[in-house]
């Protein structure tokens, strides 16, 4: 859910150049394809990972628009530098050696951040965005002071912000910032987003966002006249 988040979340250009950092399997450049014509770049540093986002651009047919990198972020923004109009990233959510770590060697990678800090991917965002340009990340609430700290720190300033509850009695455990290159200092907090209604469905929102318009309406009327 947190890459389908970010994907809608992101503001993008509609050509240009995107990029995506910690891509994993490279659900978001497939997802971003159904809203730009941007050429989208998209770097992981797992070479399994890193093979399972070239296929599955492959069988999609997006070769032409998707390019998968197999890099560490920390070494691969130095020779593209401010080449990018948009930057999306999903990082790993905890510093290496906090909670529980999974014995997946694979899985441990994805969730702590076993191969750069979160001021080395936000370096990298900053580095690889122009100026005016936008980075999106979907992180934790509770790193989210970290979050706009580091990225302040370097000349991302924070403008976009909202919140992701499983429940609207829920504490939220999600949470989507998106900050501009160089800008001046001028923030959103946009309306929550509720994933599950009082009937553990998903809410409206969250169905166009997965399904579409028609597909949506289609479900929420259907729930209506069966009482659901």
């Amino acid at each position: 859910m947190d890459a389908v988040l970010l994907a809608r979340f992101a503001a993008v250009p509609p050509r240009g150049k995107i990029i995506d950092l910690c891509t994993g399997n490279g659900v978001i450049p497939l997802l971003l394809t159904t809203r730009t014509k941007a050429a989208i770049d998209a770097v992981e540093i797992q070479p399994r990972l890193a093979d399972m986002a070239r296929r599955s651009v492959e069988a999609n047919g997006l070769s032409e628009q998707i390019k998968i990198y197999e890099s560490d972020l920390r070494e691969f923004y130095k020779q593209r530098q401010g080449m990018y109009d948009a930057v999306t990233v999903n990082p790993p959510y905890m510093p290496a050696g906090s909670g529980d770590q999974n014995d997946n060697e694979h899985f441990a990678m994805a969730r702590h951040e076993r191969n750069g800090t979160l001021d080395d991917i936000v370096a990298a965002c900053a580095r690889l965005v122009r100026t005016g340009g936008r980075v999106a990340m979907v992180h934790r609430p509770s790193r989210l002071v970290e979050i706009m700290e580091t990225m302040r720190k370097w000349k991302l300033e924070p403008k976009r912000i909202r919140f992701v509850h499983p429940h609207k009695d829920a504490e939220a455990n999600m949470v989507l910032i998106e900050a501009l290159r160089d800008g001046k200092p001028d923030i959103k907090l946009l309306p929550p987003l509720i994933v599950y209604n009082e009937q553990r469905q998903y809410n409206e929102e969250l169905m166009r966002i997965y399904y579409g318009d028609q597909a949506a309406e289609a479900a929420m009327a259907e729930a209506r006249n069966t009482g659901k």
